[in-house]
Parts: structure tokens; C-alpha cells; sequence
């Protein structure tokens, strides 16, 4: 048979075999309804974006060049709302107040999360007692920050009294002293955070092979060297997305504050979104409560990309 008769007769083998017989060509009539259907079940998650997320953005930018008491007129003024938030001093202080905040909750909730969800990763019954950490994170904060506020009292809280009849030491006034109060709502959100951190983390943990412990086994790694060189390098995706998460929920901490001290004592505890709270249903100003949320969307955003930038020299994902 010639060359010319085989592609004659492939070519007539190939047309033979319709849609059904081939199912990596799909007729155009299917592909569209495939479309159709793909859109019809993104439009509802689609319309909520727009509605409650994209719209609101570009009213908020739009809100912080007015001057608007919430009642009356809107008056344009331009940069004038960001440039006196920047000269104010109590947002000075907000910033201050919520980046000392974010140190010392960021490090220390993903270490103790990290520790932990290593320790229960080999151990028995780690659903339990992942239930058990994970409580925590789903009871509302207020209710959390009215039990901190009873065992943080200097008078009969249950911290001072331990520490009086365990080690005899008298207990500093937790809530009221300026140096305390900021590492006192540190401590109630590390401990509200680490149920969630420590499931993120255990969840990467059982996605490593067991096959590289192994190896280190046989080489003879001890077992800090293997958590150094195998877990740590492994688990990096999951750190990354808990330290941008960690420090974007640092950022917007108001529950707490708003709660335990209003913003006191001396204004030690006033972060951004408590302020921007003040400015906007305490004082009216919501042109100028609008440029500080903007402000903060703005650090957060270049906080958020320089992480990411940054992530290539140390986050490491397994082949």
C-alpha cells in the first residue's frame, strides 16, 4: 500500500469517530454551555465582591478627600484629611501603640503555634486535642476580653493571686499601668490565635513525607537537626501565610482595646482602628476617619507585598 492510501484511510479513521468516540473534542455547543454554567455559579460570589467589597473601596478613597459630618453636605478637600491625620498626634500615637502591638504578638503566636503543632503531630488523639486548642479562636472576643479583664485584675484577679501564693510576688496592675497593658491584650490574643495557627501548622506538618525523616534517621540527625533542616525548610509555605495573616489580624486589633481599657491608660493601648472608631462615631469626622483606614490599608497592603517579595529568599516548596 502506498503512503498516499494509509493518510488516505487515517484520515478517514479520524473523521469516523464523532464526539462520543472522542472526548478531547467537545462540540461548541457544550463548550458554551459549560461557559454559561461556569458564570452562572461565579455571578452570586461575584456580585457579593462588588457590592460588599470593590464598591465600598472605591467609596471609601472617594470618602477621604470629602469633609462630611455624616448628616450634612459633602465638601471636597482634597489631600487635606490624609495631611492632618499625619499631624495628629493621637494617630502618631495609634501607630506607635499598634506596631509595638503587632511585635510582640506576630513572633511569639507563630512560635508557640509552631511548638505546638509539632508536639501533637506525634502524639495520639491529636483530633481532640486540636478541638481543644482550636476553641479559643471561635468564642467571641468580647466575651474573651471580659474573662482576661477578671484575671488580669490587680485586686482579685486569679494572675496576681497565683503569683502571690506560688512565688510570692505581688502582681503588677495589669490594665491600669501603661508599661503592662499592651503585653496584657498581647497575651489574650496569642492565646485566642494559636488554636488557628497550630491547625494551619499541623496541616503542613502531615503534608511532609515521612521519607525525609527517615533518611535523617539513618544518617543519624538528631532531632533538632531534623526540625531545623527538614521542618523548618518544609513548613515555610505555611509560615509564610500565618506571618501575613498574623500581622494583617495584628493590624486590625480593636475588640481588645475597645473592651479592657477604651484606649487607656494614657492613650497606651489606642491603635489605628480604635481611632478610626473615635474619629468617625465620637467625633463626626468621617472624611478624616476614612483617610486613616485608607493609611492603614496602605501599610498593610505595602506590608503585605514586601513579604511576598521578600518570600522567595526563604520560603522553599517541595519538589
Amino acid at each position: 500500500m502506498t503512503m498516499d492510501g494509509q493518510t488516505n484511510q487515517t484520515t478517514k479513521a479520524a473523521a469516523s469517530i464523532g464526539p462520543e468516540k472522542n472526548p478531547q473534542r467537545l462540540p461548541l455547543s457544550n463548550k458554551r454551555a459549560d461557559t454559561l454554567w461556569g458564570y452562572f455559579f461565579i455571578f452570586p460570589q461575584f456580585v457579593g465582591l462588588l457590592c460588599f467589597s470593590m464598591i465600598p473601596l472605591v467609596m471609601a478613597f472617594v470618602l477621604s478627600m470629602m469633609n462630611w459630618d455624616g448628616f450634612g453636605k459633602k465638601s471636597f478637600v482634597g489631600l487635606d484629611n490624609f495631611i492632618s491625620q499625619f499631624k495628629d498626634e493621637e494617630f502618631r500615637i495609634a501607630i506607635v501603640n499598634t506596631l509595638y502591638y503587632t511585635v510582640l504578638t506576630v513572633p511569639t503566636g507563630i512560635l508557640l503555634a509552631l511548638l505546638v503543632a509539632i508536639g501533637l503531630n506525634r502524639v495520639k488523639g491529636k483530633i481532640l486535642y486540636r478541638l481543644i486548642y482550636f476553641m479559643p479562636s471561635i468564642t467571641m472576643s468580647v466575651a474573651v476580653a471580659v474573662v482576661f479583664m477578671w484575671l488580669f485584675n490587680a485586686d482579685f484577679g486569679l494572675i496576681n493571686m497565683y503569683l502571690k501564693e506560688w512565688f510570692g510576688i505581688t502582681g503588677p496592675m495589669w490594665l491600669t499601668d501603661t508599661r503592662f497593658v499592651m503585653p496584657s491584650i498581647a497575651m489574650l490574643s496569642i492565646w485566642m490565635g494559636l488554636g488557628t495557627n497550630m491547625v494551619l501548622f499541623l496541616a503542613g506538618l502531615q503534608g511532609i513525607s515521612s521519607s525525609y525523616y527517615e533518611a535523617a534517621e539513618i544518617d543519624g540527625a538528631s532531632r533538632w537537626q531534623q526540625i531545623r533542616h527538614i521542618t523548618v525548610p518544609l513548613i515555610s509555605p505555611t509560615t509564610f501565610f500565618v506571618t501575613i495573616m498574623s500581622i494583617i489580624g495584628s493590624f486590625q486589633v480593636f475588640d481588645q482595646s475597645f473592651v479592657m481599657t477604651s484606649g487607656g491608660p494614657a492613650k497606651a493601648s489606642y491603635t489605628i482602628v480604635f481611632h478610626i472608631y473615635e474619629t468617625a462615631f465620637v467625633d463626626f469626622t468621617f472624611g478624616k476617619s476614612t483617610a486613616s483606614a485608607v493609611i492603614l490599608f496602605l501599610m498593610i497592603l505595602t506590608l503585605t507585598l514586601f513579604q511576598m517579595a521578600i518570600s522567595k529568599r526563604w520560603v522553599h516548596y517541595e519538589d
